[in-house]
């Protein structure tokens, strides 16, 4: 049985540069997800069903937690955030995306203007004052941000849930920029 193995295993080692070798330069990508309803993450994704055969040799995905396990920061081309910031960790991941990424895209709505997330931005004090202690256990921010608040966007995609046709002008626009397509 370890003899089936060995072959295998050699076979995999040799044709994983050849395939990349063959695949040439990728678009390195991020997907990201923060406090949101998740819909443009599910539009992306719908589009990925559609546009797999275009971009399955343009398009490396480096963190997509809705695709793979496999996930870096490091190194990316272009993070796609979708969703406002709520809570420190996410206060945290927006500033380590932004330090890896060479740009960043906010997709959808919350991530360009916080609305709805940001809803307990405008709740009176007396509510205010009755939720604070579970802010407090989770660590939640003041208020709920968007994107450009705390760390520098290069380009929107707007939309509750995303506009698809500006997510691809976008993404094309990368390519082109990136020097994938010309």
């Amino acid at each position: 049985m370890a003899s089936a193995r060995r072959p295998n295993a050699k076979r995999n080692a040799e044709t994983r540069p050849a395939r990349k070798a063959r695949r040439g330069k990728r678009l390195k990508i991020g997907v990201f997800s923060f406090t949101g309803d998740e819909g443009c993450v599910i539009v992306f994704q719908e589009m990925l069903n559609d546009h797999f055969d275009k971009w399955k040799d343009l398009v490396e995905f480096q963190y997509a937690r809705i695709l793979q396990e496999r996930k870096t920061l490091k190194g990316m081309d272009v993070a796609f955030v979708e969703g406002a910031i709520s809570n420190k960790r996410e206060e945290k991941l927006i500033r380590k995306i932004r330090k890896n990424a060479k740009r960043v895209v906010a997709i959808g709505t919350c991530a360009i203007d916080g609305s709805p997330s940001n809803y307990r931005n405008f709740i009176d004090k007396k509510t205010m004052d009755e939720i604070l202690p579970i802010l407090n256990r989770f660590e939640h921010r003041k208020v709920v941000s968007p994107l450009h608040e705390l760390v520098k966007v290069d380009a929107i995609v707007p939309g509750c849930p995303i506009m698809e046709d500006k997510f691809i002008e976008v993404l094309e626009g990368y390519l082109k920029e990136f020097k994938i397509v010309k």
